[in-house]
This record gives C-alpha cells, structure tokens and sequence, in this order.
C-alpha cells in the first residue's frame, strides 16, 4: 500500500517531506503534484523505478523522461545549453514548460533518447515540489501521470491513491491538481520545435 502525505500547497510541512525524501533515496516511486498535473517520480539511479514507471504507462523506449530540476545550476549539470537558448530557457523558469535538450555523461544512458542523446529537462513553479527538491538534493526523474488509455490526468491526490495503491510507494496530496500537461519543446535540432502544446504559453518559443 502506498503511504499518504496530506502536504500544505503553500507551507508543506517539512517533516512530510523529509519522510517523501527519504522514500525516494531508497529507490521508491511516488505520485506527486506539479505546476501542470501529477506526475510519477523516482531517483535518477533506480532502474526499477523506471521500469516501473514505463509498466504503468505502457511507454516505449522513446519516450523522453524528464528530470525535474530545483533551478537553473541542477538544470544546467545535465543538459547542454547553448549560450543563444540560455536566456529563452531561464526566462521560462520555472514554469509549466518541458525542454528538451542534449544530455552531459552526467545522465545514464538508458535516459537517453535513443536516436538524439537528448533528455527533459524541467523546473517547475510549485512550492512543495521545490520543498522535495530542495530536502532531496537532486532532481526527480519524472513522467507525467497519464494512466494507459486515458485521455485526461487525474487531478485529485485521494483518486491517485485508490487507483494506484499497490504499483507506487507513495503519494503527495495538496488538494486540486492541474490537467494540463506541460509544453514540450525540443531545443535539439537548429530551430526549435514544439511537440506538445499544454500548460506553459508556447507563444514564445514560436
């Protein structure tokens, strides 16, 4: 059974946190809200983690997992920002955005997109998941909470709970979450392309 955190939207409570923290360094995996909607995370090193994440969502080996970031410094050991994208990027964080961009050694293989050696990156607008980052010293590798055959996430950290109980390890609770997913756009190639239009205004990338 996964274990419950009823965690304050503007001033979560620490010792919450450093219980989630904790879950996660020992390889656990939770659901937990963003800025957009929920979204699955676990430590960068745990492979069963990630398998796990890609048996509930039924994800193939392209999928482009995403490293949620406390700030600009993480973000920056473990992609490649090139000084034309860096003020664009840090202008758009944090916010509901997704970029993807090329990885540095500092991110494991398997993360990779096959073909491109890119990964996504993220920093998110939220209070309690800086709260986790900051307790946990590192990013979350995260996929968002999209259950197979669904078309809309599940906003309510009670419903996350029932559904996913016996396949994740805990689950962070705010009240009302977001149905949006974050705007993705890939930063890999010359021009920027966006491949999902969601949460963040695309506009500007445009």
């Amino acid at each position: 059974m996964a274990k419950y955190f009823d965690v304050h939207r503007d001033n979560p409570q620490p010792r919450a946190l450093r219980q989630v923290a904790d879950l996660v360094r020992a390889d656990g995996l939770i659901a937990y809200p963003t800025d957009s909607c929920f979204a699955l995370g676990c430590r960068l090193g745990n492979q069963e983690g990630i398998n796990r994440i890609r048996e509930i969502r039924r994800l193939d080996s392209g999928h482009h997992f995403t490293l949620v970031c406390r700030d600009f410094a993480q973000l920056g050991q473990f992609v490649h920002v090139s000084n034309a994208l860096f003020r664009s990027i840090k202008a758009a964080t944090p916010g509901s955005y997704t970029f993807i961009l090329p990885a540095t050694k500092e991110v494991p293989r398997r993360l990779l997109h096959p073909r491109k050696k890119t990964v996504g990156v993220r920093i998110p607008d939220h209070v309690v998941v800086q709260a986790l980052l900051a307790e946990l010293g590192e990013p979350l590798l995260s996929s968002t909470l999209l259950l197979p055959d669904e078309t809309e996430p599940m906003t309510q950290g009670w419903e996350v709970k029932e559904r996913l109980d016996h396949v994740v390890d805990a689950v962070i609770d705010v009240g009302e979450c977001g149905a949006v997913p974050t705007t993705v756009i890939d930063f890999s190639q010359a021009e920027p392309e966006i491949l999902r239009r969601g949460a963040g205004d695309p506009s500007r990338f445009e």
